[in-house]
């Protein structure tokens, strides 16, 4: 067991304050490389944090690959080449009588994260506004569970937005308001089956995959391929196809004449989709891609979506919209559903209501966009033909193609030894050999400055 001390210097919010210090722990050698972590339940008992900060913070680190979760036995740290380094990093600073600051120098990259957002952009007073506001009109009814399916205003509030912006057909009724992806896949467990074989892109970078196989799905890969048709890449037997048709491994979205065909084959096959928009509303050249949700005449399609991106991860809340079909299921789930604090949604339903979240996701675009500019430029300026580009102008994200011949792990850790964390797919090994690797940088969280120190860098770990 080891002990979590957050100190009075720490940033930001308890969850993102845990995932670091606890990042910053393993980076330092201080968790070795095997140390199983507490469980939620204990590390709650601990330091007196809610299990759901927690859990954030874990699931963190477990999408950073800093953690991995074994089925049935806990989550164990992953640092087999920082363990060596940082030893004898350790014990020079110490003989040379060194701060903990100078310890940490080396080891607290500039990090390209694909989850965080950008924390400056937050609209703190507006949010404090509408949470003061909604716990003076709603007094009466914070001491009483609400509807098992969200508050009625807030989802009132989701499927007008989600109409007016994303394109989804749908009533206040076919909404779930949930406390993040995991709960979501787990209600989908029960209504499409506990053990259902659900097909995931190769190379997929979104998050999800460990939520997946951790809730009893058996994820079954296939090679999503603009010029092969649905019947001829699908495998057999698939009760469900996890898709983000708006913004893919590679920045692009899915085609239109592929997502007709998707919805085609998933209803002559009795089969659904699950389409994560959880960025969707970023795109950064033309026009917003609709949801694929939107062109399903039949109801096949799972839509979900999040205020995670787009305002902040903190909260927990996400959004499902299940087709009419599998609604009279929920009648007899009413307790498994779990769905985040009453005054937090309704405080997000005034904040839709009065017209924030609009300006707030106008706000985002704008900065996401700048970023994405400049990252762009950085890019062409430090690493030019050494690298091609993915960017496809949506999301937080962008792909880089390295002309090197090596893995993408080996270059993860140059640019760590840079000082710099970069991210790859989640299933290297679906990567052919003779494939050049693949990177990703997110931008949604780092700063324009640290941009500017850190692909520099990434150029003197990479180009010889």
């Amino acid at each position: 067991m080891f002990d979590i001390l957050l100190t009075s210097d720490e940033q930001g919010p308890l969850y993102i304050q845990l995932y670091r210090h606890i990042r910053g722990l393993i980076q330092r050698g201080a968790i070795p490389d095997g140390t199983k972590l507490p469980s939620i339940r204990a590390l709650s008992q601990q330091i007196h944090f809610s299990k759901n900060t927690i859990e954030t913070a874990y699931q963190m680190l477990i999408e950073e690959g800093y953690v991995i979760s074994k089925p049935r036995s806990g989550l164990y740290v992953v640092a087999p080449l920082l363990l060596q380094t940082n030893t004898n990093q350790h014990a020079f600073n110490l003989s040379q009588n060194t701060n903990e600051k100078a310890l940490q120098s080396p080891y607290a990259p500039i990090d390209f994260s694909l989850l965080e957002t950008d924390s400056e952009s937050f609209p703190l007073q507006a949010w404090k506004a509408c949470l003061n506001e909604s716990f003076n009109y709603n007094s009466c009814r914070i001491h009483q569970y609400g509807d098992y399916k969200g508050e009625y205003a807030l989802r009132l509030q989701i499927a007008h937005y989600l109409k007016q912006s994303r394109g989804v057909t749908c009533s206040p009724e076919q909404i779930l308001v949930g406390t993040g992806m995991s709960n979501s896949l787990h209600l989908l467990s029960k209504l499409i089956g506990q053990s259902a074989r659900v097909a995931f892109e190769k190379n997929a970078i979104a998050q999800v995959g460990d939520l997946f196989s951790q809730n009893g799905y058996t994820v079954v890969s296939f090679p999503l391929n603009e010029n092969l048709s649905i019947t001829e890449i699908m495998p057999g037997n698939i009760d469900a196809v996890y898709v983000t048709p708006s913004h893919r491994p590679s920045g692009n979205h899915l085609s239109y004449a592929i997502r007709q065909e998707l919805i085609h084959w998933a209803y002559h096959n009795q089969s659904h989709i699950i389409e994560d928009d959880y960025d969707g509303e970023f795109r950064h050249a033309g026009k917003t891609i609709p949801s694929l949700q939107g062109l399903d005449p039949h109801g096949v399609v799972i839509y979900i979506g999040t205020f995670s991106k787009a305002f902040t991860p903190a909260l927990r809340m996400n959004y499902m919209v299940l087709p009419p079909q599998l609604l009279p299921k929920l009648q007899s789930m009413e307790r498994t559903l779990s769905s985040p604090s009453r005054l937090d949604q309704l405080a997000m339903a005034l904040f839709m209501e009065r017209g924030h979240w609009y300006r707030h996701i106008r706000k985002m675009r704008n900065t996401y966009r700048k970023k994405h500019e400049r990252m762009l430029q950085l890019i062409h300026t430090h690493l030019g033909s050494h690298v091609q580009i993915e960017s496809g102008g949506a999301g937080l994200h962008i792909e880089l193609t390295v002309n090197r011949t090596c893995s993408a792990e080996e270059l993860k850790e140059l640019a760590h030894a840079k000082g710099v964390r970069v991210y790859s797919s989640q299933q290297p090994e679906l990567v052919p050999n003779n494939k050049k690797p693949k990177i990703y940088l997110g931008f949604g969280g780092i700063t324009i400055k640290d941009m500017e120190r850190g692909i520099p860098l990434l150029k003197e770990a990479w180009i010889r």
